[in-house]
């Protein structure tokens, strides 16, 4: 299993990074109905915040996200779907057994690890980015008025020239 396919069905949804069930349901080979009627039977396991499912205006934004040209694609939706945080995927291994469902959340559980790893790495990034940018603005600063006092002496010095002298002409 890919971790770059993975990541590629991995949405951010109500500030959340989540996956869809008919994209898990694929992942795991299983029906999407399978999947969802397996959740049902231990919905005790699934509290709001490992599991809910989409309203039409999130389910619309998700589309656009994905870029869906078909009404269609997968199978008719008659429902909007549910999505699982990296909680509610975690769970999911303890209610589906097969080995390709263990197989499937390992690679799963270690995108999210990269996710997060990347999330880190990219905000000391953009932390340290700023850093430099205020230090060399600072820097910068000094260098434009510098310029600006040079351009500004060469210019009052060229309009000295060509205005020529004023006072008395000892000829």
């Amino acid at each position: 299993m890919e971790i770059t396919e993975i990541h590629q069905k991995i949405y951010e949804v109500r500030g959340q990074k989540v996956m869809i069930d008919y994209d898990l349901a694929a992942l795991y080979n299983v029906q999407t109905k399978v999947l969802n009627q397996t959740v049902k039977r231990n919905i005790k396991r699934f509290p709001s915040d490992f599991m809910f499912q989409l309203n039409k205006v999130e389910y619309e934004n998700l589309r656009s996200q994905i870029v869906t040209s078909k009404e269609n694609k997968h199978g008719g939706l008659r429902y909007v779907p549910f999505v699982f945080t990296e909680q509610g995927i975690a769970m999911l291994s303890g209610i589906l057994n097969s080995d390709i469902a263990i197989e499937v959340n390992i690679a799963i559980m270690r995108t999210f690890i990269n996710i997060r790893k990347f999330a880190l790495s990219h905000n000391e990034l953009s932390t340290r980015l700023k850093q430099i940018e205020q230090k060399f603005d600072k820097q910068f600063d000094d260098i434009f008025e510098a310029i600006n006092y040079l351009l500004k002496k060469d210019s009052f010095e060229k309009q000295m020239k060509e205005r020529g002298k004023i006072g008395y002409n000892n000829q």
